[in-house]
């Protein structure tokens, strides 16, 4: 029977046996996904066995390994290789394992859904990420692919952010010190004359498990702004709850974890999932979560 996995340390908070068992089931295929348990040191090992098991579609990969793992495939596409890390290793019928990067799409796709509008005196929307890893450089090519080019990057390190700015390719995107975050003004700004809007992403684990939160405050947002958290547990993260509070639009990390899905099941089982049935799927993520 074909099968496909999830790997990561540690990785009983997966999400995606859940949905992927969900769309195997909703097309009626006959297949497996499965959440495993791999430490770093076992990696090669992991990879080695696998690669000879032709029942083996590929797996995805979660934390901390979406770095490590391109040193035990044969090929990379243009994302895994521009971000220097993979979520999605598949085995093509040689053997011959292929890694790619379904994150940007799961950023692409919800930031495509949730648009911005122009209105008079709408300047420019700045695009805020929070982070410099792995998860921040698929949040600045998915906003890129989602059509948005003016980019400020948020770390302890600014540094880091500095670098993770150049990847935007915006003459004005660049990095900046965690505590500065806030909104963009004009002098000239006013509440009912906006010039600048906000994308905010955290793509960082801070809120995660409820702990450590995104140190900014939302008052100061104009009402069009949109919150991204790519964190996923819990759904509601201090940061969203917060941009609810004062009106803002949001998305939430189980809109990018089921875009992103959905592109690494049709690679593993060469079927398009079900998304006419995303809000199903969502329903029972939130009462497994519960």
């Amino acid at each position: 029977m074909r099968f496909a996995e999830v790997i990561g340390d540690p990785i009983a908070h997966s999400k995606s046996p859940l949905i992927h068992d969900f769309w195997i089931r909703a097309l009626g295929l006959r297949a497996e996904y499965r959440a495993v348990h791999v430490k770093a040191a076992d990696l090669a090992d992991y990879f080695r066995s696998r690669r000879l098991d032709s029942e083996w579609a590929g797996c995805n990969v979660t934390m901390p390994h979406k770095e490590a793992v391109l040193a035990h495939v044969d090929e990379a596409d243009e994302l895994a290789a521009r971000l220097n890390a993979a979520n999605t290793i598949v085995r093509r019928p040689d053997g011959l394992l292929v890694a790619g990067n379904t994150d940007v799409d799961g950023v692409a796709e919800p930031l495509s859904r949730h648009r911005i509008g122009d209105y008079p005196d709408h300047v420019a929307t700045y695009v805020q990420i929070i982070g410099a890893g792995g998860a921040a450089r698929a949040a600045v090519l998915g906003a890129v692919k989602a059509g948005y080019g003016d980019f400020d990057i948020f770390n302890r390190s600014p540094a880091r952010a500095d670098v993770l700015a150049q990847l935007a390719g915006s003459p004005f995107g660049k990095g900046h010190p965690l505590e500065s975050l806030g909104p963009v003004r004009n002098p000239t700004d006013g509440a009912s004359e906006q010039r600048y809007s906000h994308i905010l992403i955290n793509a960082t684990s801070m809120g995660m498990h409820g702990e450590n939160p995104v140190p900014v405050d939302l008052s100061a947002y104009y009402p069009d702004t949109i919150v991204f958290d790519m964190v996923y547990s819990p759904l509601e993260t201090s940061l969203l709850a917060q941009a609810v509070a004062h009106g803002l639009r949001t998305i939430d990390g189980l809109e990018m974890l089921i875009g992103q899905a959905a592109i690494a099941f049709e690679r593993f089982f060469g079927a398009a999932p079900p998304r006419d049935r995303d809000p199903e799927l969502r329903q029972l993520l939130l009462r497994e979560a519960k």
